[in-house]
C-alpha cells in the first residue's frame, strides 16, 4: 500500500493538532486533590518533638530535627508575630525553584489554579488568622524538574501553645497546578 504525500501531511497535522490540544503535554492526573488540616508548632519555645515544618510536596507536618524534607517552617518572632520561614531563609535551599509562599486576597475556594512565579522564597512571611497563600514546594518531580503547588488558609494561631493550624489542598500530580478538590485537569 502506498500513501500519498498529502496523506502523510494530513496524518502529521492530526498528530500535531492532538499534541497541541493538551496545554501542558502531561499524562492524565491520577491523584485526587483533597482538603485537609494540620497543626505545626514554632521552631522556638516548643518541644523539639513537635513538628515545625510542612512539606507541601508530601502534604505532611515534619519534625525539623529529623528531616529537611519540608518546604517551610513556622515560628513566632521576637515581636510576637507569627511567620512562615521558607527553606532558603533557614539556609536549607539553593535551587533555582526554591519553595515559597504567595499571599492572595482570593478566598480559599476562589484559588483554583496556582501561579508558577513570584513566590516569596528568601524572606519570612508574616501572617494572621484568615490569611491565604499559594504554596510552591521544592523540586520533587525530578523527571520534569518541577515543584508541586497548593493553597493554604490559616485557621488559627495559638500564641500560648505556639502553634498554627491551617487547611490546605496540594496538587501532588507532577506538572499540574489545579487547586480544586478531585482529579485536576490543569
Amino acid at each position: 500500500m502506498q500513501v500519498s504525500r498529502s496523506g502523510v501531511a494530513l496524518v502529521a497535522l492530526a498528530i500535531a493538532t492532538a499534541a497541541c490540544s493538551d496545554s501542558n503535554s502531561l499524562g492524565p492526573a491520577t491523584d485526587p486533590n483533597i482538603i485537609d488540616t494540620v497543626t505545626i508548632y514554632a521552631l522556638q519555645g516548643t518541644p523539639i518533638t513537635s513538628p515545625s515544618g510542612f512539606s507541601v510536596a508530601d502534604r505532611i507536618a515534619v519534625r525539623t530535627d529529623q528531616s529537611s524534607a519540608f518546604d517551610f517552617a513556622f515560628n513566632i518572632d521576637n515581636s510576637g508575630q507569627p511567620v512562615f520561614l521558607p527553606l532558603f531563609v533557614l539556609g536549607l535551599s539553593g535551587t533555582t525553584a526554591n519553595p515559597g509562599l504567595k499571599a492572595t486576597t482570593k478566598t480559599f475556594d476562589e484559588i483554583t489554579l496556582a501561579d508558577r512565579d513570584n513566590y516569596v522564597t528568601q524572606d519570612t512571611v508574616a501572617f494572621t488568622s484568615g490569611d491565604r497563600f499559594m504554596a510552591r514546594s521544592r523540586v520533587v518531580c525530578t523527571s520534569l524538574s518541577v515543584p508541586r503547588y497548593g493553597k493554604i488558609e490559616v485557621l488559627s494561631v495559638d500564641p500560648i501553645a505556639r502553634s498554627v493550624t491551617f487547611r490546605y489542598l496540594i496538587d501532588v500530580n507532577c506538572g499540574y497546578v489545579g487547586l480544586e478538590p478531585g482529579i485536576p485537569e490543569e
